[in-house]
């Protein structure tokens, strides 16, 4: 018996250990890349080397490199690395705000709508069904254009981005586990429906949902982006990634780097998140051997 339970032991260490090797490299360097990324922004007053709102005209567009500033200065002698810190944190702080919002907003809607079916559930469905209709992009100008871009208002309003995915994720999960046996036994213990889908369903579907979260994650930090390149996004003195990059299309023939460094950013935190996303979804959704 000893040696079987030796010989058991030794086989799942040995599963394990080959689970860890089959971690991609591009995973692997993704997840590094984005712990790298969110202790930028955490600590983005504390290691910025200028203060991002400076001025100084005597060195107005410096070449990367340079002894004074590493990443050079844009057209009003502000230093690019000092910048690009600051708008790491910010435009951090509005994908992670706005992917919780979405994400809480739409499970909610779709535990709704798993609960109380008929009507309630068809109104719910309908309401998803035009979001996903209608262009975020444009419905976002509109609204900023009209209310004004404050900060919260901005966050709260990227929120809205990708909501109806989660009522469907949420609904069909919620739907399946209520018709197992588990959801019935607790109901008949006399648990609140409140209890039954935050204690009992939801912790069963959360890993579907963070999936869901890392794909819509880079697809917020590309429309805050894209928002704040038309000026609507972050408005000054504030400043985010997509701020950076709106601001310098001016000076793209005389200094590509203002534009190049935000730019980059964009991409490489983007393309880590979709990677580790790509690679969560099919470590989560494989089907047991």
């Amino acid at each position: 018996m000893q040696n079987i339970a030796k010989t058991n032991a030794t086989t799942a260490k040995k599963k394990k250990n080959a689970g860890y090797r089959r971690i991609p490299l591009t995973v692997t360097i993704s997840a590094i890349w984005i712990v790298l990324v969110v202790l930028v922004a955490l600590s983005a007053d504390i290691i910025a080397p200028y203060k991002y709102t400076a001025f100084d005209l005597r060195n107005r567009l410096a070449l990367p490199f340079s002894p004074q500033h590493w990443l050079g200065t844009d057209e009003l002698g502000r230093d690019i690395l000092s910048r690009l810190i600051v708008s790491v944190r910010i435009s951090i702080l509005v994908a992670v705000g706005a992917t919780l919002i979405s994400a809480c907003f739409g499970t909610a809607m779709g535990f709704a709508a798993a609960h109380f079916r008929g009507r309630v559930e068809q109104c719910i469905l309908m309401l998803a069904d035009f979001q996903a209709a209608m262009p975020f992009l444009i419905l976002s100008l509109s609204v900023l254009a009209f209310f004004g871009n404050a900060l919260p208002l901005f966050i709260g309003l990227m929120g809205l981005y990708g909501w109806e995915r989660y009522v469907r994720i949420a609904r069909g999960l919620a739907i399946a586990a209520s018709a197992q046996g588990y959801a019935n036994a607790v109901r008949q213990t006399g648990a609140s429906p409140l209890r039954v889908y935050l204690r009992h369903i939801l912790p069963n579907i959360s890993s579907t949902l963070i999936v869901s979260m890392t794909l819509t994650f880079p697809e917020i930090i590309l429309m805050e982006s894209s928002l704040s390149f038309l000026g609507l996004g972050v408005q000054p003195p504030m400043t985010s990634l997509g701020n950076m990059v709106g601001y310098s299309r001016e000076y793209m023939t005389r200094a590509p780097w203002i534009m190049f460094a935000p730019a980059a950013l964009i991409v490489m935190t983007t393309l880590s998140v979709s990677l580790l996303g790509d690679w969560l979804r099919d470590r989560l959704d494989k089907s047991p051997e």
